[in-house]
């Protein structure tokens, strides 16, 4: 079974700094809590460092997992669900996250 996952990728922000305060100091703890209260198993949080055009779309993307689309949808449409995506909207200074809703396939790579 494919893996299901939350994706809030955030654009490069207009204060840099104003948004990693934000994101570490009030979005995570926030997120963290309501996410494992729902269920969510794993959260893969990346920060972009480089694109291969001479511009970046965005500075980082945040991959919530959840074991089934209902415990996703569940969360999503909870009153704490809400209030998460909408911390996520608040502090995105760059303009609003994309979020998107997705179902992961992992293929392993041999050395050969």
């Amino acid at each position: 079974m494919a893996a299901v996952k939350l994706i809030l990728m955030y654009p490069v922000p207009k204060d840099m700094d104003s948004f990693e305060r934000a994101y570490h100091g009030e979005h995570i703890p926030m997120a963290a809590l309501i996410f494992q209260a729902a269920g969510a198993t794993k959260a893969v949080l990346t920060k972009i460092t480089g694109a291969a055009t001479d511009t970046r779309s965005f500075h980082r993307i945040a991959e919530i997992y959840f074991p089934t689309s209902e415990a996703l949808q569940a969360c999503a449409a909870s009153q704490p669900g809400r209030e998460a995506l909408a911390n996520a909207h608040k502090i995105s200074n760059g303009g609003p996250p994309t979020v998107l809703i997705a179902e992961e396939e992992v293929v392993t790579l041999q050395a050969g």
